[in-house]
């Protein structure tokens, strides 16, 4: 297996051929969406399991107080 570089120096990896802008913009907007999406799920998380805690403890006080009033 031959590995050929497509580039002779990091300046010139970094250029990209005179597309840097562009190629750069695109790592940068992805993975910036990708740092979005993983702050937001965890947060959704978040929220949901607060909720599903909320809902088990007021269906807890209901059946409490279901069972005082029996």
């Amino acid at each position: 297996m031959n590995l050929n570089f497509q580039f002779g120096s990091l300046s010139e990896f970094l250029n990209m051929g005179d597309y840097a802008f562009y190629v750069w913009l695109a790592y940068g907007v992805s993975f910036a969406v990708y740092g979005i999406l993983v702050v937001s799920c965890l947060s959704q998380r978040k929220r949901v399991i607060k909720q599903i805690s909320q809902k088990q403890a007021r269906e807890a006080r209901l059946k409490q107080h279901r069972s005082k009033a029996a």
